[in-house]
């Protein structure tokens, strides 16, 4: 089977988000996600810095998408920029305003100078970067000492590939268990998570992203692993099973 990221014509592997992003838009974003609505944003919202532990009052959000954490932080009184790599997306961001500006820019080359910014934040973006130990040093870069970084990430250990809610009727009595994939094994892989929707995912252990995060000189102060919330649950019958594995990490780095 061909790799579906594959142009048979340039050789070249078009950026899946470019490709993708109006499914992105459509299905996560504007207030169509509970995941999004009732957790995620409120989330980043009660981690965002105030007052003393503002210096430049700059944010930063990497892989920004159509903006929708940006415009949080933007709420809030921070001035933001988000930046992606996907054009498709900044245009969509523009449009929906807000008050951050947005750039066209890459992860691994951050358009703002050394020590810019009191605030970077990550949601669901390094799953899909290949360089991580690059992406986290950038991140610190443009960090002044004691800025924060918000790094949210689909729950390394309980989300790992090939995880998920097990029904065993062959036991008896039968049991309910929610089986974990193989967790230690870094991977890459390309997933199909809509027809014709082509995705590519990256595991990593969590000792892995907390390691790089320490070598680029980011210390963690906080860890939150909230329960999936009440929208997401009430989506399928079968969800309730799993209501206390969590699918979200955060954590709050600061920079030294």
């Amino acid at each position: 089977m061909p790799d579906p990221t594959q142009n048979p014509d340039s050789g070249e592997h078009p950026d899946p988000w470019e490709t993708h992003a109006a499914w992105w838009q459509e299905q996560f974003t504007d207030g169509v996600d509970p995941e999004y609505t009732e957790q995620i944003l409120p989330l980043i919202a009660a981690h965002l810095p105030e007052g003393a532990d503002r210096v430049t009052g700059l944010a930063i959000d990497v892989g920004c998408g159509e903006g929708q954490v940006a415009r949080v932080a933007a709420a809030v009184g921070l001035d933001v920029l988000g930046v992606d790599p996907a054009q498709s997306q900044i245009d969509v961001a523009v449009r929906r305003g807000g008050g951050p500006r947005y750039r066209k820019g890459s992860a691994v080359d951050l358009p703002a100078g050394d020590g810019a910014a009191d605030v970077a934040i990550a949601c669901l973006v390094f799953e899909h970067i290949a360089d991580l130990d690059a992406a986290l040093a950038e991140v610190a870069r443009v960090l002044r000492p004691g800025g924060r970084f918000l790094f949210l990430l689909n729950h390394p250990l309980l989300q790992t590939p090939g995880s998920g809610w097990i029904d065993d009727q062959v036991l008896d009595p039968p049991e309910q268990y929610w089986r974990i994939g193989p967790y230690l094994r870094e991977a890459e892989t390309i997933e199909e998570v809509e027809k014709d929707v082509f995705i590519r995912f990256f595991h990593r252990p969590l000792s892995r992203y907390l390691n790089a995060a320490h070598d680029a000189g980011l210390v963690l102060e906080r860890m939150e692993e909230p329960a999936p919330p009440p929208g997401f649950l009430a989506r399928a019958e079968e969800y309730a099973d799993a209501a206390s594995v969590p699918r979200l990490l955060l954590l709050r780095f600061t920079r030294t």
